[in-house]
């Protein structure tokens, strides 16, 4: 599989991860609806294995020669979002419900326009 084929793989992760984020921050309106039962902590549960996921596959699309598609999209900031798995990861007792409904609500639509963006200058380039 070439450099390119990964790479467009990776981001279909990463657009798969959205939807399902997606999906399932659907019935949140506020950050205190994933606390108030259990299908809300699932929602909560679930959402964050999934930008857990997005953080890790953009260390590998680092890895096999993206950045550049990232540098195309200055609006979202990488670091951050790449410092959100870390943070996850490592101290996921500590994660804040209001947190995390703010990068759904506020970060998540620009992140998936990024990455169509992406998918389809990758998809041109195969």
């Amino acid at each position: 599989m070439s450099d390119l084929e990964l790479l467009q793989d990776i981001v279909s992760q990463i657009m798969q991860s959205i939807s399902k984020i997606e999906r399932r921050f659907s019935s949140i309106r506020k950050p205190e609806d994933f606390l108030k039962d259990d299908d809300g902590i699932d929602r909560l549960d679930g959402i964050v294995l999934m930008l857990i996921t997005i953080g890790e596959n953009l260390k590998r699309i680092e890895k096999y020669g993206g950045k550049p598609y990232m540098d195309d999209n200055p609006e979202i900031d990488w670091k951050a979002a790449k410092g959100t798995r870390d943070f996850l990861s490592h101290h996921y007792f500590d994660l804040d419900s209001e947190v995390i409904f703010n990068i759904c609500s506020q970060h998540l639509p620009d992140l998936k326009n990024a990455f169509e963006s992406i998918l389809l200058k990758l998809t041109k380039e195969g």
